[in-house]
């Protein structure tokens, strides 16, 4: 096995990130040397290597030059002595969230409760994410990455390498349906159904059985596109045509989706997201997993009466990940209506930039380094 690997760096903000040749990483007794093949890129990348510090101080990014890339798939080379489950040859999903793996929150199996919870290659939620940074420096914009056992999913034969690059946003997606309680015969509000998160939170909860679908987006084409996927199942609402909520209401007999997905973008208005939450039915959950520009004054006297569960719900674990894994693997999940955008590793930079130019949740942007 050679010595050496090519990873994208990035050494100051603001700037491009270099290809740089480094010695490829040996893996610690619990962990995995992983090669990657796919590194799916999320439409955030660009903000947080050029505004994340001045936007969100309180999520620090690694010490510079840094090695990002979220979303990394590819197949295991090396393992630990202590690793048990994982074999050389195994296909694998790197879930990026890490964390101490001692305290009370990381014991119970609620690793993103962990006051060091950091995703590799992206940015820590802790202030003390360093130390998470300085055990696992290697992202997804490499050739080779370590990676301890705990986050990998083994994919299936049907799961391609650029469609488990998009697992992030999945199983971020999926983690807040399970949150919602998402169950069959239910009926979902999605609010921004035609981004990243809203797509897959659509095409997940179908697969789980929803019976109905609302969404709520500002490009009639998405729009349109999004209700192809399945037109019995699926309404659509362009925002500025009406209330949202009252659509919904009028859609359900007066009642209210059963819970409502909040996945606008960090920058959308805080009004967008008050008016989705009273689509909701009474004892009915919202949970937000896109985040909005303000803070969100809520009538909590609403919220008392109609018994509404307001839900911040972050990431999924590598359990859920391995769920959404067998579901592709049985055919219950169908991930074919992604369009792949791939670049090598070389061009990672026009990659990041492009990202503009996606058609929203439909484009898959994957470096293949």
């Amino acid at each position: 096995m050679e010595q050496t690997m090519v990873a994208a760096r990035l050494h100051a903000l603001g700037t491009p990130m270099t290809l740089d040749t480094i010695p490829i990483p040996k893996p610690r007794p619990t962990d995995v040397l992983v090669r990657v093949k796919a590194c799916g890129i999320v439409p955030n990348m660009a903000n947080v290597i050029n505004n994340w510090p001045t936007w969100f101080p309180h999520q620090p990014l690694p010490k510079f030059p840094a090695i990002f890339g979220l979303d990394p798939a590819g197949v295991v080379e090396q393992v630990g002595e202590a690793v048990i489950n994982v074999k050389p040859g195994d296909r694998v999903y790197v879930s990026p969230l890490r964390s101490c793996g001692s305290c009370k929150a990381c014991r119970a199996g609620k690793r993103s409760e962990c006051r060091y919870y950091t995703l590799n290659g992206y940015f820590s939620t802790s202030r003390d994410g360093q130390r998470i940074f300085d055990l696992y420096p290697y992202g997804g914009f490499s050739e080779y990455m370590t990676a301890p056992e705990y986050a990998l999913v083994n994919i299936p034969d049907n799961l391609s390498f650029e469609q488990a690059g998009r697992f992030g946003y999945l199983g971020t997606a999926y983690g807040a349906l399970k949150n919602a309680g998402a169950a069959s015969g239910q009926v979902a509000l999605i609010d921004g159904i035609t981004g990243t998160l809203g797509v897959a939170s659509t095409v997940l909860g179908l697969a789980m059985g929803l019976t109905r679908v609302l969404g709520t987006g500002r490009d009639e084409r998405l729009l349109e596109r999004v209700k192809s996927l399945a037109p019995d199942r699926i309404e659509v609402m362009k925002l500025g045509e009406g209330s949202a909520g009252d659509w919904a209401k009028s859609l359900t007999g007066g009642d209210g989706a059963d819970f409502v997905i909040s996945a606008l973008g960090a920058k959308a208005p805080a009004a967008t997201m008050l008016d989705s939450m009273k689509g909701v039915r009474r004892g009915g959950k919202v949970v937000n997993v896109g985040g909005v520009a303000e803070d969100l004054p809520i009538d909590v006297k609403w919220l008392m009466d109609e018994q509404v569960h307001l839900i911040g719900s972050n990431w999924f674990t590598t359990a859920q990940g391995q769920e959404m894994a067998d579901m592709v693997g049985t055919g219950a999940l169908d991930l074919s209506y992604l369009e792949h955008r791939r670049f090598p590793l070389a061009r990672v930079n026009e990659a990041i930039s492009g990202l503009k130019d996606r058609d929203g949740g439909f484009s898959n942007y994957v470096v293949m380094p």
